[in-house]
């Protein structure tokens, strides 16, 4: 029961740290709101690992197939995996469509995005001040890949960025380039999922809660930067000297 309890802290905590983490990479990309989008490779992979990589799924996936067998572990890992992928690529080019059709600017798209990190930032923020939940009940009911692939894979703020990124694509290459780092940090997804009940042990979990809990301090902040960023590319708010 105490184990299931701090895995469901856990994975909150690594979700909390891991927005804080990926706020100040998105600020990178474009700091002052200029409208142009310095994106290199490197910070494609970052954004997506943050958003959607392995950071937040520890503690509630090992939570949830605690009573599977090793092989039942991963024919789960693979078919949620699998899932999530499909999902993604095609919201996100749903997404960037829309987006196209609607001729929604990108400083709009910068601005949602900046306000889904702020809500789950505060939230994440909040939950640390607020009494320690009651142990739930025991989950008879099957793991199933669809409670995997939704919300531990695909997060609000991963669809998020996942289309802000493609609408930031200009051009065939860039968007191939896009995918591939989108596909890599699935990849990842998948080999943490298979390998989660070594990478939960006392010493790393330990490692992880620590990493959490400095990175949570900065996130609120550089979810208003983003915002911010946003608002000078839309013209509201003055550039800075």
């Amino acid at each position: 029961m105490t184990h299931s309890v701090s895995s469901q802290s856990l994975g909150r905590s690594l979700a909390v740290g891991g927005v804080g983490l990926a706020l100040p990479a998105a600020a990178l990309a474009d700091t002052l709101g200029s409208g142009r989008y310095m994106v290199d490779t490197a910070l494609l992979f970052t954004l997506f690992f943050i958003t959607l990589g392995p950071l937040k799924l520890f503690g509630p996936f090992a939570q949830a197939t605690s009573k599977l067998s090793l092989r039942e572990l991963r024919i789960l890992a693979l078919k949620s995996a699998g899932i999530a992928i499909v999902a993604l690529v095609a919201g996100g080019l749903i997404g960037r469509a829309l987006a196209v059709k609607w001729m929604v600017p990108a400083g709009a798209l910068q601005l949602t995005s900046g306000l889904i990190f702020f809500l789950v930032a505060l939230k994440g923020v909040l939950a640390q001040y607020e009494a320690a939940p009651r142990p739930p009940e025991a989950d008879t009911a099957p793991a199933h890949p669809m409670k995997i692939a939704f919300p531990m894979l695909v997060t609000p703020y991963g669809i998020a960025a996942v289309i802000l990124l493609l609408t930031m694509s200009g051009d065939a290459e860039r968007t191939e380039t896009t995918f591939a780092m989108l596909g890599l940090v699935m990849l990842l997804n998948l080999l943490a999922m298979v390998f989660v009940r070594f990478i939960m042990r006392p010493g790393f979990v330990a490692v992880l809660q620590v990493l959490a809990a400095v990175l949570g301090v900065m996130q609120v902040s550089l979810s208003i930067a983003i915002m911010l960023g946003a608002l000078r590319m839309l013209g509201v708010v003055a550039p800075a000297a």
